[in-house]
This record gives structure tokens, C-alpha cells and sequence, in this order.
């Protein structure tokens, strides 16, 4: 496989596995015990984690990557 392929496939699945995580653990400002930040949405997240979200994303797209390579290597000859 070629380095720009690996590339492609951890770029679109890197994505694929940020966007559904990044609803994982999130608490509204209204929800809290906080005061709401003047001139915020009340919806809008307290803490929403990115860091942790954006390594997670990583974390399986990097496992997702490897298996499509395997995949890739053995079924197209």
C-alpha cells in the first residue's frame, strides 16, 4: 500500500470516529451547578473534553487504519 493511501484511509476514519465521540460525556451549561456564561448559548457544552476526544478519535482510527491495510494486502493481489 502506498503511504498516501494509509493517509486517505486514517484521515476519513479519523473523522468518521470524532464526530460520534464527540457527543460522549457532554454537559450543558444549563444542566450544571455553574452559572451560564453571559453571552453563550445555554446548550453549549461546560467542558467538552477535545483533548480527550481527539485522542480517543486517534486511537481508533489508528485500529481501524491497520485493519483495512491488512484487509487491503491480502485481498488485492
Amino acid at each position: 500500500m502506498q503511504p498516501i493511501s494509509v493517509l486517505i484511509i486514517f484521515g476519513v476514519s479519523w473523522v468518521l470516529v470524532f464526530l460520534p465521540v464527540l457527543s460522549i460525556g457532554v454537559k450543558e451549561q444549563y444542566r450544571s451547578d455553574e452559572d451560564i456564561v453571559p453571552g453563550t448559548e445555554q446548550g453549549a457544552p461546560v467542558d467538552p473534553m477535545l483533548k480527550k476526544k481527539a485522542l480517543w478519535a486517534t486511537i481508533g482510527a489508528t485500529i481501524i487504519t491497520v485493519i483495512a491495510s491488512i484487509l487491503i494486502i491480502w485481498l488485492v493481489p
